[in-house]
């Protein structure tokens, strides 16, 4: 599926992870794949979308991770929080993070 390897080559260019062999002592994380359907206003689909997605119930904290993150915002949300940030007469400041929880 093109969705699928979209994502795939998303990955590789972001260079968000890479392939080590499994240690001994650990079990590996089973991934899940997650397909949407991207939509226009009037309902008429535009673009498949998929996500490859940890299996987060097989996960404990402090053993297969250490804190967790999200990749993107939604951008429902930001308009939320401006528009709450502008009634509020709020500041807001915006910051780059760079690097990687892999490094």
């Amino acid at each position: 599926m093109i969705a699928m390897q979209e994502e795939l080559n998303q990955f590789e260019r972001s260079e968000v992870w890479e392939l080590v062999p499994r240690p001994q002592n650990q079990s590996a994380i089973g991934t899940r794949w997650v397909f949407r359907n991207k939509m226009d206003e009037n309902g008429t689909i535009i673009r498949n979308k998929a996500r490859l997605v940890a299996q987060g119930f097989n996960q404990e904290k402090g053993i297969d991770y250490e804190e967790t993150f999200a990749p993107v915002a939604r951008l429902e949300a930001i308009r939320m929080l401006l528009a709450f940030a502008c009634f509020k007469d709020f500041v807001l400041y915006q910051m780059d993070v760079i690097g990687s929880i892999f490094s």
